[in-house]
């Protein structure tokens, strides 16, 4: 499966909690009844090698180590931290490995910075043993620069230390055991393993994006004084909700890491484009906590509904929602319980994720099934509202947090045009709230479509940027006494006009074309802090303040100063001259 199948499989997967928790509710709610930072692969026209071809390896025997030759094919790469080394040989230790200094690469199959190796690499196995043979099980992973990531490839290994000869093979030997496993969680037994994943899911409930909701789901009982039969009920359904959306999230990782992607809990973090829409759903629920907006408190769900069907849908709404917003989180407990269910058959896994979202959901099956409980609730008053308010304050600052993520996984710039996204989405639903005429609510849906569009945007006009050379001087005057035609931008970020004409002229297609097929060397000085250099070219040109743009021609000649308001058309009409 290629990289960009992968990508697709994960946005999918990961998407589906969201969209379930919040699509159904806001069509109905909202309406009143009525894509990631996807990655592009090039694998479409390329043919690829088998695993084995890409990628060889030879042994080489000394004292107490061996010294493992990996071949990479050119257009191919190794990960350092992939390669894995265990003995299947009881009077075998294997000690450190000791890697080549690789290559640090942004890796987007992973979606972080990795040491990688091109065309060759070599590693040192030091170790001991008491017998005259060794029986190893290797492992490494890679990927093709052109857009296809392999899964992780195993070898197994049968090593004579006397003759030195070593026997390759894809397939495990015949009486080679597995190797050991020592990790602490997958010694533990079953039963320790689920009453860890139960106290896990238990204490989820206290983090502060879960917990505002599981309190004013709890104050509903208080509200409306539901029957014990219809608390019993609710209980179920609330539970079947959070215990099913642990499911899913555990069907998806478990495809996933089938797939080959190495990925646990909370692995829907790692897309910028699901963290985005988080802030969006954190920020939209704490305006509807804070009384601003009723379309946060009806898409929290909250049971409020008198029909009964409509409340039952409600509480499995609340379940789905509460353990989507729980994901960015992991509890006390959880980890060996995680550890364990990823080393597991599929059937174990999934029970393990199920006590997971039973754990979270206990408090509530508690309050419905035990009719004292319910009994010493606080009396309905108008503290319930102040106290829904107070809880709108951890749901910001959540949203402040993702905002954060979103900020490391990608850029300021994409976090700007978030904060840009969520003023379009509360003026899109102020706009649908104070008027129900279809030309008003028109408008209000251009602004709410605008507002889950901008990140995309910004994301798309990132990977667009075009390529330049810092200004300086001295490299100004190299290119000049050469008689290279050179274009220089000099811009800062607090200058609106700049940012207008870098999006509107400069990242032009036909004008980045133009000066690649023309040799036109693209020099940007940013101003945005101050720089004495900047300073004395603007001056120069008796100019206070960016943007300034200045053309020199192909061969000798004084700059062309060109004016501060760029189109297109413009700046491909100067470049055209100075190359005459």
């Amino acid at each position: 499966m290629n990289k960009g199948s992968q990508n697709l499989l994960r946005n999918f997967l990961l998407s589906l909690p969201l969209v379930f928790a919040c699509g159904t509710v806001l069509a109905e709610d909202f309406l009143g009844g009525a894509k990631s930072n996807s990655l592009t692969t090039a694998a479409g026209s390329a043919e690829f090698v088998p695993v084995e071809q890409a990628y060889s390896v030879r042994v080489v025997v000394e004292a107490e180590r061996l010294l493992f030759n990996w071949t990479i094919r050119d257009g191919y790469y190794l990960y350092r931290d992939r390669f894995k080394f265990n003995s299947l040989d009881d009077g075998t230790v294997l000690t450190e490995p000791q890697y080549e200094t690789g290559l640090v690469k942004w890796d987007d199959y992973f979606e972080q910075e990795l040491e990688v190796y091109y065309r060759q690499t070599s590693v040192e196995l030091p170790f001991t043993s008491s017998s005259s043979q060794l029986n190893l099980q290797i492992e490494s992973q890679g990927c093709a620069d052109a857009g296809l990531c392999y899964p992780p490839y195993k070898q197994w290994l049968t090593v004579d230390l006397r003759s030195g000869v070593v026997e390759t093979s894809s397939q495990p030997p015949d009486n080679a055991q597995p190797p050991e496993i020592t990790h602490l969680e997958s010694s533990l037994p079953l039963p320790m393993v689920l009453l860890f994943a139960l106290a896990g899911g238990l204490i989820l409930n206290l983090m502060p994006c879960v917990f505002p909701i599981l309190s004013i789901k709890v104050l509903s009982f208080t509200a409306h004084h539901k029957t014990p039969h219809s608390r019993h009920i609710h209980g179920l359904v609330y539970t079947a909700g959070v215990v099913l959306s642990f499911v899913a999230i555990a069907v998806a990782m478990l495809s996933l890491r089938a797939a080959g992607e190495s990925i646990g809990w909370g692995f829907q973090l790692q897309s910028p484009l699901f963290v985005t829409f988080l802030v969006y759903l954190f920020f939209v629920m704490g305006l509807g906590l804070s009384g601003f907006l009723e379309i946060g408190t009806s898409l929290m769900s909250l049971g409020q509904s008198p029909q009964r069907k409509e409340g039952l849908r409600s509480s499995f709404m609340t379940g789905v929602l509460a353990t989507t917003i729980a994901s960015p989180c992991t509890a006390p407990f959880m980890g060996p319980a995680l550890g364990f269910a990823i080393s597991q058959s599929s059937g174990i896994a999934l029970l393990v994720f199920a006590f997971l979202g039973l754990g979270m959901a206990l408090p509530f099956i508690v309050l419905a099934w035990i009719p004292g409980l319910t009994q010493h609730l606080p009396k309905p008053g108008p503290w319930m509202d102040q106290f829904k308010q107070f809880l709108a304050f951890p749901i910001y600052l959540s949203a402040v947090w993702l905002l954060w993520v979103v900020g490391r996984q990608t850029s300021i710039d994409i976090a700007a045009a978030v904060i840009v996204g969520l003023i379009l989405l509360l003026m899109g639903l102020w706009i649908w709230k104070i008027n129900s005429k279809p030309t008003t609510r028109l408008i209000a849906s251009f602004a709410i479509s605008a507002a889950l569009a901008a990140p995309l945007l910004a994301l798309s006009e990132t990977e667009n940027e075009p390529e330049f050379t810092v200004y300086s001087p001295q490299l100004l005057a190299e290119l000049r006494a050469t008689n290279k035609p050179v274009f220089i931008n000099l811009t800062a970020d607090w200058c609106i006009t700049c940012l207008v004409n870098e999006r509107v002229a400069l990242s032009s297609d036909k004008v980045l074309q133009l000066m690649r097929d023309n040799n036109i060397t693209y020099l940007k000085g940013d101003w945005t802090n101050s720089d004495p250099e900047i300073t004395e070219l603007l001056q120069r040109f008796n100019r206070s303040g960016v943007p300034l743009y200045l053309i020199y021609p192909k061969g000798s000649g004084d700059a062309q100063v060109l004016p501060q308001i760029l189109t297109e058309s413009m700046v491909i009409g100067y470049l055209n001259k100075a190359l005459d």
